[in-house]
């Protein structure tokens, strides 16, 4: 019996120093989270002047630009945001599920959903994959799909200059018309407990997509994504259309963007919930194992004590 309660003992000794690191990792967690919600908040005032400002250019702009061009989809690109670790409960397994499931037939994410109408793709669609995290790059190499390239070295908070590579390859490849459309694939902020996996469409550069984008993103009632932008009364120089030239590809950037801090924030909220279930289980298990430790220390007494009043009684 001593030889239970010993090996007990160390068991529960294992959980405590487990319980401890779960705790301190559900610390870091929150933290890290905090600033991330704080820089996603902190990008939508600067993309709903963008958004208004695109909008109101667009109206009087005649000639199709190249990052507005929308042609029947033959080659779809996958901008694919997860995480470079685990421990984080359900956070890739949602994003990496929903993806594999629209990507088993991409003739949905391939239609071009305009204001008035809806272009449907071609019958066979070539997708690539861009991975950013080691959980989506993993994804694309097991599935056999083409990984063109991969970021795997982003930062907890991901910074504008992170995004620039990105958004330079993706452009590229759009105006060589490698590609026919770009959508992003990331996990959306909600609150501390709720995330949601999302894809949206980065180009061609759609007043649909980025709405819904921005709606989503101003929830918050501190927050209005209409900034009643009257351009009217204004002379752009050297013209509206080189204005355009240079709003759009900060767009692509401010999308892409809001998804890798939308999906940083998401994962260090389901990080700091996921150590914190496990260390409530740690607690209930030390708990048990604690019960079940003084009921074998008892049993023990309560044996020892029988043997001595055994051998007493047999030596009258």
């Amino acid at each position: 019996m001593a030889v239970n309660t010993k090996i007990i003992q160390r068991r529960i000794k294992s959980v405590k120093n487990t319980r401890k690191i779960t705790k301190a990792m559900e610390m870091v967690a929150a933290a890290k989270m905090r600033r991330a919600v704080e820089a996603a908040l902190n990008t939508r005032t600067y993309a709903s002047l963008a958004w208004d400002l695109l909008v109101n250019l667009s109206k009087s702009q005649k000639k199709v630009l190249p990052l507005l061009e929308t042609r029947p989809v033959k080659k779809l690109l996958v901008i694919l945001v997860t995480s470079n670790r685990g421990l984080c409960g359900s956070f890739n397994s949602n994003i990496l599920k929903k993806i594999a499931k629209e990507l088993a037939d991409p003739k949905n994410i391939s239609r071009h959903r305009l204001l008035d109408s809806i272009i449907e793709p071609s019958e066979n669609i070539e997708i690539d994959v861009l991975g950013v995290g080691k959980k989506g790059v993993s994804f694309a190499k097991k599935n056999d799909y083409d990984l063109i390239a991969s970021f795997t070295e982003l930062s907890d908070t991901p910074k504008l200059d992170d995004v620039l590579p990105i958004t330079k390859m993706v452009i590229d490849d759009f105006i060589e018309k490698k590609y026919d459309k770009v959508v992003v694939a990331y996990t959306d902020y909600q609150s501390a407990i709720s995330q949601v996996a999302k894809l949206r469409q980065v180009l061609p550069v759609s007043e649909f997509d980025l709405e819904k984008m921005l709606e989503e993103a101003g929830e918050d009632d501190d927050f209005d994504i209409k900034s009643d932008l009257d351009i009217s009364d204004y002379v752009f120089e050297p013209s509206k259309e080189e204005v355009l030239d240079i709003i759009l590809p900060r767009l692509v950037e401010t999308q892409i963007y809001q998804a890798l801090l939308e999906s940083s924030a998401s994962e260090h909220s389901a990080r700091m919930l996921a150590m914190r279930n496990a260390s409530d289980a740690a607690g209930d298990m030390i708990e048990d194992l604690t019960l079940t430790f003084n009921k074998a220390r008892q049993a023990g007494i309560t044996q020892e004590i029988a043997e001595i009043a055994s051998g007493a009684a047999a030596l009258e």
